[in-house]
């Protein structure tokens, strides 16, 4: 069994060894990234292979480019079509939220090695969960898509190895002010300046009133299913990304995969948090199949082995978005991707129903008014 205090859970990297293991985990370490173009593809008409059971309302497909921010474009993208399906009309800021949460690393960090001198924090990094999108818009605020963006050029990546290693100058600087300063000249810089507030339909809100209008902080419940837990209890889930040690109540495989499916066909949406790194997640065709499963259904047994053996584990997110069926009637969760319009289905995934019973970490339900 994985013990229940640990938070370090791996990737499939952690079985091998030496310089092959090593690459192999920087590949997994990014697997939230956009996959590589090669050529370009035909697009075959969805209705030449699925037949579409529930299509909720979307906003059009972004792209998360060079960044493991997936987290906050699927959970952006899961309260936009919420909106979508109430009748307003919302398109909301990853880069406002990447903003935030990279200053407050960078604060934390430099405290941290303040305090504790050549040791420092933790690396800066734009990996999380979805459950952190609530709490970062919560806490810093948000925007509309059109207000802030990031700038031509801007590599997150990059941005995080240069403040990883300026972290190092808060050794110089002698308050927190100096620091906040510092680090939002570097993100204006970087990524452009925030704007201070927001406009919408002749109002004018700062970015915390925003937030808070377009998503509650308990609008959300988060969901798992492992059998290392109670069932009927909430804990914290053993990832790496679940920086604020997040709790997440346990059901049942049968039972997450209903509440799914009810909240869909009710017309809201769910933030999908699982693994992509499988032979059968094939983003240039647009589809998701689980290699070797048959005819039969996922048992909870199956998936909670390939857990404990690091065979499924947290490397993408996704919003669900739809249901469909395949020719010879089989099941799939339409979920808006954030790697562009390339693929088949220009950004939209159609994964199949024993691929999410086995490789689902959590889901995001919109909670009942």
């Amino acid at each position: 069994m994985i013990l229940q205090n640990s938070f370090v859970r791996t990737k499939k990297a952690w079985k091998l060894i030496g310089i092959g293991g090593l690459l192999l985990m920087c590949l997994i370490v990014f697997s939230c990234r956009k996959q590589p173009e090669k050529q370009p593809v035909k697009r075959p008409h969805v209705e030449e292979r699925f037949h579409t059971e529930v299509m909720l309302k979307t906003t059009p497909v972004k792209d998360q480019g060079k960044s493991s921010l997936c987290w906050v474009y699927a959970m952006l993208a899961t309260i936009e079509t919420e909106h979508l399906m109430a009748g307003d009309s919302v398109n909301l800021s990853a880069d406002f939220v990447a903003r935030a949460f990279l200053k407050e690393q960078y604060i934390e960090r430099c405290m941290a090695e303040k305090r504790m001198g050549d040791l420092g924090g933790d690396e800066i990094t734009t990996r999380g969960i979805g459950s952190m999108l609530v709490r970062m818009i919560q806490t810093y605020g948000l925007t509309h898509y059109d207000a802030y963006h990031r700038k031509r050029g801007c590599n997150y990546n990059v941005l995080c190895r240069r403040l990883n290693k300026e972290s190092g100058s808060a050794l110089n600087m002698h308050s927190r002010s100096s620091i906040q300063d510092h680090i939002n000249g570097i993100l204006d810089e970087e990524i452009g300046p925030a704007p201070r507030f927001v406009f919408m339909l002749g109002a004018e809100y700062t970015a915390q009133e925003f937030a808070r209008s377009v998503c509650r902080a308990d609008e959300y419940e988060s969901l798992t299913s492992f059998t290392h837990h109670p069932f009927g209890q909430q804990f914290p889930l053993e990832i790496p990304d679940n920086r604020y040690h997040d709790t997440f109540l346990n059901v049942p495989l049968d039972t997450l995969m209903e509440r799914m499916d009810k909240s869909l066909r009710s017309g809201h949406p769910v933030c999908w948090e699982g693994d992509t790194s499988e032979k059968g997640f094939q983003w240039k065709q647009g589809v998701a199949t689980l290699e070797g499963s048959g005819q039969r259904k996922v048992t909870q047994e199956e998936r909670q082995e390939a857990f404990e053996q690091y065979d499924t584990t947290d490397d993408h997110c996704m919003a669900v978005v739809g249901i469909a069926r395949d020719k010879k009637g089989g099941k799939f969760y339409i979920m808006k991707n954030s790697w562009g319009t390339s693929n088949q289905y220009r950004g939209f995934m159609y994964v199949s129903e024993d691929y999410v019973r086995m490789k689902t970490v959590a889901l995001f339900i919109p909670r009942p008014l």
